[in-house]
């Protein structure tokens, strides 16, 4: 099994030594850029002495996580053909390929346990490589002059909601007593973009796979049921198309789900709830420096040690994010200057950010453990729900606010 180091100076402690929602003092991080190699990594001083039989489980590892990221590709595009027509029709050209990959994933997961090749394999689930790679591929969608036509509401409702639910989600996790690097994700995830952010904030303060899985999970899980309980809602409250965009835009915690809402609700919607969302996912690297800088300099730092340099700021911070704004102000370039042609270009690197996105979300579920899941209880559940009802409080108040007089 493989282990990771403390930064502590204690023995290495495997992975899943720690219930999700603890709060230990010495947490192990595998998501991040500059912590402790795992198995198979070129880092890792191990890596050099394995011989063949590493390498040829390391391979049948890789075919099982690209053929499980294709057979959810498959299922992607193919499902909601074949839900046409029945019962289930608009839950079938709704579920999203995360909910494939990591289902698929787990199924994957109890497959190779069963036959014992699980740890052999491991080396082969590269998930930081694949989502870093991928979130930064996701850079290229996003053009900074679409955010300009609608930047002013669209900046100031992402600040003040994003402010007021992280700082919410994390006062009202702490009275739950969850563990601070889950309470960065469970805040990250729920007042940003879902998955995305969490895995910034992972990077950020070193949180445990587990970690990460447990909250890419609830993302998932409170994401599919708002692509349609929202724009029904926003059309009981009878609100106008701006504003329902831009609520369902701060709510929802995946880009591909607010995509799916506001088509329902709209065509405006849909571009309003893209600009909001839009804004929100730029914003991700500055929470990512500020966990960086917090957890440096308060939450692992101990009594009596010395300062930080701005130095170990730059070691801890996820470099992937500025990989992610590069894309960004490239992309838009691009498109400027290449017109219409450059959309085909755009589109080929999204659909290549979505598979390295299926090969991330697959290793996650191969990676589970489910043993810590389990332990981690029922008060994530409470934090994430109770923090998700706050966020459309405050969402539906400010969008009303600053989208009510809004015209394209």
């Amino acid at each position: 099994m493989t282990t990771d180091a403390t930064r502590t100076g204690d023995e290495p402690r495997t992975a899943d030594a720690t219930p999700v929602g603890a709060a230990p003092a010495d947490a192990v991080v595998p998501v991040s850029d500059s912590g402790p190699p795992t198995a198979g990594d070129p880092a890792d001083p191990t890596t050099a002495a394995r011989g063949g039989g590493f390498w040829a489980w390391t391979l049948l590892g890789l075919v099982i996580v690209v053929g499980l990221a294709a057979l959810t590709r498959y299922l992607e595009q193919n499902v909601p053909g074949w839900a046409e027509g029945s019962a289930v029709e608009d839950v079938g050209s709704a579920v999203e390929y995360p909910v494939y990959a990591i289902l698929l994933g787990l199924l994957g997961n109890v497959a190779v346990t069963l036959l014992g090749w699980r740890d052999r394999i491991a080396a082969a689930f590269r998930t930081e490589f694949f989502i870093k790679t991928g979130l930064v591929l996701l850079g290229a969608s996003i053009n900074l002059a679409v955010i300009a036509s609608a930047a002013g509401p669209a900046i100031a409702q992402a600040i003040l909601l994003i402010s007021g639910v992280f700082l919410f989600t994390w006062w009202l996790a702490g009275k739950f007593g969850l563990d601070d690097k889950l309470r960065a994700l469970l805040a990250s995830a729920v007042s940003i973009c879902g998955v995305s952010a969490a895995i910034a904030a992972a990077g950020a303060v070193r949180a445990r796979r587990e970690q990460l899985a447990y909250t890419a999970s609830l993302v998932i899980i409170f994401a599919l049921p708002s692509i349609f309980i929202l724009p029904w809602l926003a059309d009981v409250f009878g609100l106008s198309d701006a504003v329902a965009g831009a609520w369902i835009g701060g709510n929802i915690d995946t880009t591909a789900a607010v995509t799916a809402a506001g088509a329902l609700a709209g065509e405006e919607a849909l571009q309003i709830a893209s600009i909001v969302k839009v804004t929100q996912n730029a914003l991700m690297g500055v929470v990512a420096v500020a966990l960086t800088a917090y957890f440096t300099l308060r939450v692992e730092r101990r009594p009596g040690a010395a300062r930080p340099r701005l130095g170990e700021l730059w070691t801890r911070f996820p470099k992937f994010v500025l990989g992610f704004i590069a894309a960004s102000v490239i992309a838009t370039w691009y498109l400027d200057a290449a017109g219409a042609d450059g959309k085909a270009t755009i589109a080929i690197v999204n659909d290549l950010r979505v598979w390295f996105l299926i090969l991330a979300f697959v290793s996650i579920g191969l990676e589970v453990r489910v043993a810590s899941l389990r332990e981690a209880g029922w008060r994530p559940v409470a934090v994430f729900a109770s923090a998700t009802v706050f966020n459309l409080a405050l969402a539906l108040g400010l969008a009303s606010l600053l989208f009510r007089n809004f015209s394209a």
